[in-house]
């Protein structure tokens, strides 16, 4: 987790993420102030599939993915290796993204499920069938980003929802 650990303090526990502008759960965590940060296990590549191809704005990305509702009131999902629900404690702009820095609010189950699934190992083992529409979404995501990422504005975060 030292990745994401964006505090040394065990009694203030916190984690940063970066997410994309055109991505429709930056809207969301920027509209609510909350998030759920997963770690995937081995297991569940076509979670990754299905959260990462598709946009939330073209379909429930969520219908047939077993979750439940958190102490948050965000989705969280059931078969992960471990996640942590976050409450907004600051923002920045990144150009083309923002950096959501997130008090953590309640974590899952304390012993993992399953293996840890890496963005090394998911981009080493997906199928190969996957490969090319992967790549073409990445290239269509680097290019946006490229445009965006000198355009950066200074934000003030509304107080804790």
């Amino acid at each position: 987790m030292r990745r994401w650990r964006a505090s040394i303090v065990p009694t203030v526990p916190r984690l940063s993420v970066y997410i994309h502008k055109f991505n429709y759960s930056h809207d969301m965590i920027f509209e609510t102030g909350r998030f759920c940060l997963h770690l995937l296990n081995t297991k569940q590549f076509d979670v990754v599939r299905r959260l990462g191809f598709f946009s939330g704005r073209d379909q429930d990305k969520l219908a047939g993915i077993p979750h439940h509702k958190g102490k948050t009131g965000v989705p969280v999902l059931d078969e992960c290796f471990a996640h942590f629900e976050c409450s907004v404690a600051n923002v920045m702009d990144t150009g083309s993204s923002t950096l959501f820095l997130g008090d953590v609010v309640a974590v899952g189950d304390l012993e993992p499920r399953g293996e840890l699934l890496t963005a090394t190992s998911f981009r080493a083992n997906m199928p190969a069938a996957w490969r090319t529409e992967y790549e073409a979404k990445l290239k269509e995501a680097q290019q946006a980003a490229a445009e965006m990422s000198r355009q950066i504005k200074q934000i003030v975060w509304k107080s804790k929802p």
